[in-house]
C-alpha cells in the first residue's frame, strides 16, 4: 500500500491521499500547486524582494528571533506533525526539527549581520595605493527551495532562514510525503511578522518542484536524490541560475584498534539508526581492523538486544518507523542482495512482524563486501553493515571506494591520527570520535563530494550563497586617467620600465603584493 495515492478531482490539480507509515491508515489529502499556482507563487515573491531587501539587518533578525521564540512555544505541534506524518521517534523528532532548528535560528538571527556586512579588501600592488576595494553582498532575488521527507521541517527552516535574511524572498517546496511538516515553516515565520510573499511554503508533489525549478527563480538549492538533483543542475545550467545541490550518501565509519569500543559501538548504532536512518550523513559502511572486529561486534549485539520499536513506547521508542513505504523497498532490496550474495544476517534483517506500519527491525549485517548494493548504493534503513579489515590503510580505501562522499566518522583515542584519518578520507565532512554532527554545527560549510552534491550550505559560507558578492573599486585621488587613450609608444615603453623596476631589479613588486 502506497503512503500516498493520487485521488480523482474535479479541478486541474493532483489531489493525493497520504497514509501514516505507524498505521497505514489515511491522514489527510494533499493538493498539488500546479504550474499556474507556482508562477503566482514567483510573481509574489519577485513583487515583494525589493521590499524586503530595503529592510535592514537588525529587523530580519529581530523577526528570525521571533519565530525562534514561536517554535519553542509551538514544539508540541511541529513534533506531533511531523511524528504523524514520518513515524519516526518522537526524540528524533524534538533533537532534529526542534532543538537543531531553534540553534540555528540563534546563530543566523546573532551572526548574519556580520557575516553580510560590507567590508574592506585591500588592493595588492600598485594598485592598492591608488584603489580603494569594497565588498557588499547583495540578495540574488527568488531563491527556489525544495527539500526532502527526511527532515521535513529542519531542512525549509534553516534554508529558508539563511535566505531571507540575505535579503531574499523563498518559494519553497516540501515533500509529497511529509508536506505539512514542510507548510509549517511558513506559518511559524508568518506569524513571526515576515511580510506576506517573502517566504511561501506550497503543497505540492515532484512536477509541483519541476516548475519552481524552471519557473525564473533566481538559485535553486535542492535537497534529495542523485538522479533528481541532476536533473536540477541541468535545468539550472540552462538558466544559467546558480544552485546548491546535497544529494545522497554512503558514509563510512573506521573503528581503529585503539577506539574506545563502547562509545564506538554506542556511536554506530545511533549513526546508523538515528531517524529510522533517513538522513543523508548516516553512517552506512563500518570498517573495523581485525584485532578489536569480535569485541566490537560483540557490544553492537550486545546493545542492540534494548532496541525499542513501535508507538506503544511514546517517547521511549528508539527506532521509529520507515517513512516511506518505496524507501521500505529499497532497504528490503538491498538487504535481500546481500543475503544472497553470503552476507551473515546476525540481528533483524526483517520488518518487525509485531507491528502494522512500515517498520524495519534494526539489522546488523556481517561478512559485507564492495560487491553487494548494500555497501555500495545508498540504502537509508536501520541497519548496521560491518566489515573486517586488516589495517587502518585498507579501511581507509575502502572508505573511498565510493561514488559518495557526503560525511563520515573515525574513532580512535588518538586524535592525531584521528585528525589524519579523517583528512584522507574523501568526503565533504568528517567527525572524529562521534557520529556525523557537522550539519548541527551553524558555523560548518555543509556539502558533498563525488554524487553526493556540488556547492555548500550553512555557515557563513552558506548564508554568502544566496548573495553575489560583488566588489566596487573607487578612485583614492582622481586627476588624470594613468592608462587614457592616446596610446602612443612612449607610454609602452614607461610600462615596461615600471615592470623591470617592480619585478625584476627591486623587491618592490613582490613586497607590495
Amino acid at each position: 500500500m502506497s503512503l500516498y495515492e493520487p485521488l480523482e478531482s474535479s479541478d486541474s490539480r493532483r489531489h493525493l491521499q497520504l497514509r501514516s507509515p505507524v498505521t497505514l491508515q489515511p491522514i489527510g489529502e494533499l493538493i498539488c500547486a500546479n504550474k499556474e499556482d507556482v508562477a503566482e507563487a514567483i510573481a509574489k515573491a519577485r513583487q515583494a524582494q525589493p521590499a524586503w531587501a530595503a529592510t535592514s539587518m537588525k529587523e530580519r533578525a529581530a523577526i528570525v528571533e521571533r519565530a525562534l521564540e514561536i517554535l519553542l512555544q509551538r514544539q508540541d505541534e511541529v513534533i506531533d506533525t511531523v511524528v504523524k506524518e514520518t513515524g519516526k521517534a518522537r526524540t528524533d523528532a524534538m533533537s532534529m526539527e526542534v532543538f537543531s532548528v531553534a540553534d540555528q535560528l540563534c546563530y543566523y538571527a546573532k551572526n548574519a549581520g556580520k557575516f553580510l556586512a560590507p567590508r574592506k579588501r585591500k588592493a595588492h600592488g600598485l594598485l592598492g595605493l591608488m584603489k580603494q576595494v569594497r565588498i557588499v553582498y547583495k540578495p540574488l532575488g527568488v531563491v527556489g527551495l525544495i527539500t526532502p521527507w527526511n527532515g521535513p521541517f529542519v531542512l525549509v527552516m534553516n534554508q529558508a532562514c539563511q535566505a531571507v535574511l540575505a535579503g531574499n524572498t523563498v518559494v519553497a517546496k516540501g515533500s509529497e510525503v511529509t508536506p505539512f511538516s514542510a507548510k509549517l515553516a511558513e506559518d511559524i515565520f508568518c506569524e513571526a511578522g515576515l511580510p506576506e510573499g517573502v517566504l511561501q511554503v506550497l503543497l505540492g508533489d515532484g512536477e509541483t518542484g519541476a516548475a519552481i525549478v524552471s519557473g525564473g527563480v533566481d538559485k535553486v538549492s535542492f535537497t534529495g536524490s542523485v538522479a533528481t538533483g541532476k536533473k536540477v543542475a541541468v535545468a539550472a545550467a540552462e538558466q544559467l541560475i546558480p544552485c546548491t545541490l546535497e544529494l545522497g550518501g554512503n558514509d563510512a565509519m573506521i573503528v581503529c584498534a585503539d577506539a574506545d569500543l563502547d562509545r564506538a559501538a554506542d556511536g554506530a548504532w545511533v549513526g546508523s539508526c538515528m531517524n529510522t536512518g533517513h538522513y543523508c550523513c548516516g553512517t552506512e559502511r563500518i570498517y573495523v581492523v581485525k584485532e578489536i572486529y569480535d569485541e566490537f561486534l560483540g557490544l553492537i549485539l550486545e546493545k542492540g538486544k534494548g532496541l525499542r520499536q513501535g508507538p506503544q513506547h511514546g517517547w521511549d521508542e528508539d527506532v521509529g518507523a520507515v517513512f516511506w513505504d518505496r524507501q521500505m523497498a529499497i532497504i528490503e532490496a538491498h538487504v535481500g542482495d546481500a543475503r544472497a550474495k553470503g552476507a551473515n544476517i546476525l540481528m533483524g534483517g526483517r520488518r518487525n512482524p509485531d507491528l502494522e506500519g512500515l517498520y524495519y527491525e534494526p539489522t546488523v549485517i556481517t561478512e559485507v563486501e564492495n560487491s553487494m548494493d548494500i555497501m555500495i548504493l545508498e540504502t537509508f534503513g536501520p541497519i548496521l553493515c560491518i566489515q573486517k579489515v586488516e589495517s587502518e590503510e585498507e579501511a581507509l580505501r575502502l572508505a573511498n571506494d565510493s561514488e559518495f562522499g557526503l560525511n563520515g566518522n573515525v574513532w580512535t583515542e588518538d586524535k592525531t591520527k584521528g585528525y589524519e584519518l579523517a583528512r584522507a578520507i574523501d568526503t565533504g565532512a568528517c567527525s572524529v570520535n562521534d557520529m556525523a554532527v557537522s550539519y548541527g554545527i551553524p558555523a560548518a560549510p555543509f556539502g558533498g563530494k563525488k554524487n553526493s552534491g556540488l556547492g555548500q550550505v550553512n555557515g557563513k559560507k552558506g548564508l554568502r550563497g544566496y548573495c553575489h558578492e560583488m566588489p566596487i573599486v573607487i578612485d583614492r585621488f582622481g586627476g588624470k586617467m594613468q592608462n587614457g587613450y592616446p596610446y602612443s609608444a612612449k607610454s609602452a615603453e614607461g610600462m615596461k620600465k615600471l615592470m623591470d623596476f617592480l619585478w625584476l631589479k627591486t623587491p618592490i613588486g613582490k613586497w607590495l603584493s
